[in-house]
């Protein structure tokens, strides 16, 4: 295992940065998000990773976030099209762009313009529409339970280098996720906090537990103990695998909770998208899980199941799209910038006035 050693300056000096820079893109009308989720449910849109693989700007495999320099409009369009979607947090897209994921594919130099284009890109375009901008770390594939102090020390710099640049780009707060360890979740939020910035983070192990042996509601519980704003989960399970774990979380913690499931039809036997299977037994993850997609109502329903488990955060993840975030943002009863353009199977030349009724739950529809 490679060790580095990150050069940064002291908290007191980055921090004063940070807040400089948080007050100097802040606008009056736009709140934090410790305000928002206190007024009621905050929507969030992720799933950049597979959404740009599927439009040929992201290697499956590595999966690393190249595209942000190489296409930087292809991620500011992906972020208008959320943002008009209904989501309110623009999170830059750094999943996988820490320095162990660079220094796989041979562009570890590129670590630090990667990360702060990223966060220009969804700062810019949150500020279209007053919405905030998360900074985004996620699991490392280094952390090692058997060595914790050791294989811990690197995370932590790795983590520290990326919340020190989020912030200085001006971050309202850091989305953490993907974990697998509560060991590895624990280190983030230590950097999080460092910065003084609020954080989300959630869990994503494709067992029952954490690899490290936790319930998921207990390793929220460890988290909200040490003072997460947000705890909950993202990614591996889909709408239906879900919702008995959130509500479980949702008992165990205080705090506000999140949610972004990825879209698909994840069952008790494949509870994980990493599991789905055809029925001729080939695996469907990552490249071949169209057939076992969510339809928009599915994912509308779950945003309304998760809501009233009194889930604070809610959003999709791996396989999202932005009409996927419109149709729950409209099922929350929202109607957002791209709610012009909702279906309205009205007017359409075959169906007409057949319209089924689970159509008629669009916001365009004209009773």
């Amino acid at each position: 295992m490679s060790v580095w050693v990150v050069v940064q300056p002291p908290l007191p000096v980055w921090s004063f940065i940070a807040q400089a820079a948080r007050e100097a893109t802040t606008i009056d009308s736009m709140s934090g998000i410790r305000e928002r989720l206190n007024r009621g449910v905050v929507i969030g849109g992720e799933g950049y990773l597979f959404e740009l693989e599927r439009r040929g700007y992201v290697k499956a495999g590595p999966f690393v976030p190249e595209v942000v320099l190489d296409f930087p409009e292809a991620v500011r369009e992906l972020h208008r099209e959320m943002l008009r979607a209904g989501a309110e947090v623009m999170v830059a897209f750094t999943y996988y762009g820490h320095r162990e994921k660079l220094r796989s594919i041979g562009r570890e130099a590129d670590l630090e313009p990667l990360n702060r284009l990223a966060l220009r890109l969804a700062r810019d375009v949150a500020s279209e529409g007053d919405e905030l901008m998360a900074g985004n770390i996620c699991n490392t594939w280094v952390y090692d339970p058997d060595a914790p102090d050791s294989s811990g020390e690197i995370v932590r710099e790795m983590y520290r280098e990326q919340v020190r640049w989020a912030a200085e780009e001006g971050a309202d707060l850091i989305i953490s996720e993907t974990h697998d360890y509560l060991g590895e979740a624990l280190i983030s939020l230590e950097a999080v906090q460092e910065s003084g910035l609020p954080s989300i983070v959630t869990f994503a192990s494709t067992d029952d537990v954490t690899i490290d042996g936790y319930e998921f509601d207990e390793a929220c519980r460890q988290l909200e103990a040490n003072g997460a704003d947000l705890v909950g989960l993202n990614c591996s399970r889909g709408p239906q695998t879900m919702l008995p774990i959130l509500e479980r979380i949702r008992a165990a913690v205080d705090c506000h909770v999140a949610a972004q499931p990825v879209p698909y039809r994840t069952t008790p036997a494949q509870p994980n998208f990493e599991a789905l299977k055809d029925v001729d037994g080939t695996r469907g993850f990552p490249l071949a899980l169209e057939p076992f997609l969510c339809n928009r109502f599915e994912m509308a329903d779950f945003a309304a199941s998760a809501r009233d488990l009194g889930v604070n955060y809610i959003g999709v993840c791996c396989g999202g799209a932005p009409h996927y975030v419109r149709a729950m943002a409209e099922r929350l009863g929202r109607t957002v910038p791209a709610s012009r353009y909702s279906p309205d199977m009205a007017q359409h030349p075959i169906l007409g006035e057949n319209v089924g009724e689970q159509a008629k739950r669009f916001v365009n529809w004209k009773d």
